[in-house]
C-alpha cells in the first residue's frame, strides 16, 4: 500500500472508528436500561425481574464495561498523550477483550432465552415465556441491542488490528526467500 493511498484511508477509517465508538454508547445504555427495568408480575408464578437471573446480570456488567470504555476510548482518541504503551496496542487489546466479553454475555442470555421459550422437558423445565411474555420479549430486544454493539466491536477490532500493524511490512513469502536464494547463489 503506498503512503498516498494510506493518508486517502486515514481520515475515513478514523471517522469510522469514531462512529461506531460513539454509536456503542447509546446502544449499550439502552441495553442496560431495558434489562433492569425488565419486570413482570404472574399472579400464579410470582414477580420475575433481571437479578432473578445472573446471565442478565452479566449482560448489564457487560454493557456497562463497553460503554465506559468505548467512552473512554472516544475521549482518548481525540486527545495525544505520550506513554509506555501507544494507543494502538491498548486499543487493539482493549477491542478484543470487550469484544470477547460481548460474546460470552451474549451466549449466556441466548441460553437464558431459549430456556424460557422451549424449557427443558427432559428436567421439567416448562416453557416460561408462555407465563412471562412481556419479559421475554423485552430480553430478545435487549439481546438485539447487545447484538449490535457485539458487531461494533468486532468492526471496531478489525480497525484497530489495521491501525496497529499497518505501518509494519509483511513477512517474506516462500516464493521470495528461494527468489532471494538463487539471487546470492547466482552473484
Amino acid at each position: 500500500m503506498s503512503a498516498e493511498s494510506s493518508n486517502k484511508q486515514t481520515p475515513l477509517v478514523k471517522l469510522l472508528d469514531s462512529s461506531l465508538r460513539l454509536c456503542v454508547i447509546p446502544l449499550s445504555v439502552a441495553t442496560i436500561w431495558l434489562t433492569v427495568t425488565n419486570k413482570e408480575h404472574n399472579s400464579i408464578y410470582g414477580d420475575v425481574n433481571f437479578t432473578n437471573l445472573t446471565g442478565l446480570k452479566y449482560m448489564v456488567f457487560t454493557s456497562a464495561i463497553s460503554a465506559g470504555y468505548a467512552t473512554f476510548a472516544a475521549v482518548a482518541s481525540c486527545i495525544t498523550f505520550t506513554c509506555f504503551v501507544t494507543k494502538a496496542w491498548l486499543f487493539f487489546v482493549s477491542d478484543q477483550v470487550v469484544a470477547y466479553l460481548m460474546v460470552t454475555s451474549g451466549a449466556a442470555v441466548m441460553e437464558i432465552l431459549e430456556l424460557a421459550y422451549n424449557g427443558d422437558q427432559k428436567i421439567t423445565w416448562s416453557e416460561a415465556c408462555e407465563s412471562y411474555g412481556k419479559f421475554c420479549s423485552k430480553m430478545k430486544v435487549a439481546l438485539l441491542l447487545h447484538a449490535l454493539v457485539l458487531c461494533c466491536f468486532i468492526v471496531l477490532a478489525a480497525i484497530s488490528a489495521y491501525r496497529l500493524f499497518t505501518p509494519f511490512h509483511p513477512p517474506f513469502s516462500s516464493k521470495e526467500v528461494e527468489h532471494e536464494d538463487e539471487d546470492e547463489q547466482t552473484t
